[in-house]
């Protein structure tokens, strides 16, 4: 009787963790269509403190709904047209889907003749990114300004939701350089014992 009241509390235990992996499954599958480097970007950004500013938003040329979200949350940050805190720059894609790796080099070198001058006038004192190609030249643009003696420019990068198992092509890359290195899953703290891990940030 003590064996049959252990094996169905053992299975009930077993059922309740099942049951909250698929609700978990379930609500993360239902929010990937609203995901994306833009839409995690935003949220990290909406949790700043208003002393983030102003706030320089760098996009790839030609991301074309980037632009309208952007200006969407930011509106709901109460800046006014005629005091607007933020600005928006485009620079080439360093590499798009699907890209060849050989192509994505000379693509990437264009984007960099871009992020160079603009970090040189921007000077920011933050980059925080998440994972486009676009960002990697710009952190390279912002490392040269340390290297310079011009500005130290600190390196916040959060892998996306969507990297469980390993990084993307941008976070190894930046692993390397980052000053700040995030992951949202434990599985990624494991390989990566640089990065950070505080569950779920996006």
């Amino acid at each position: 009787m003590e064996l049959q009241t252990l094996l169905l509390g053992v299975l009930s235990g077993c059922s309740v963790i099942v049951l909250c992996f698929v609700v978990r499954l379930v609500v993360v599958l239902q929010k990937g269509p609203e995901c994306g480097h833009t839409t995690e970007i935003l949220r990290l950004v909406g949790s700043l403190s208003e002393s983030y500013r102003p706030r320089h938003y760098v996009i790839a040329d030609t991301d074309k709904m980037s632009e309208d979200k952007i200006h969407s949350a930011e509106s709901c940050r109460g800046d006014t047209l005629k005091n607007p805190q933020y600005t928006i720059h485009r620079i080439p894609r360093s590499r798009e889907v699907r890209q060849s790796w050989s192509s994505s080099v000379v693509s990437t070198l264009s984007a960099l003749l871009y992020s160079v001058p603009l970090a040189f006038q921007l000077r920011p004192d933050v980059v925080l990114c998440n994972g486009p190609g676009t960002c990697v030249p710009l952190c390279a643009a912002g490392l040269m300004l340390g290297i310079l003696g011009l500005k130290r420019v600190v390196l916040v990068y959060v892998e996306s939701i969507c990297r469980v198992e390993t990084l993307s092509l941008s976070g190894k890359i930046l692993y390397h350089l980052a000053d700040y290195f995030f992951v949202q899953w434990a599985s990624l703290k494991d390989k990566y014992p640089k990065a950070i891990y505080m569950g779920r940030i996006v």
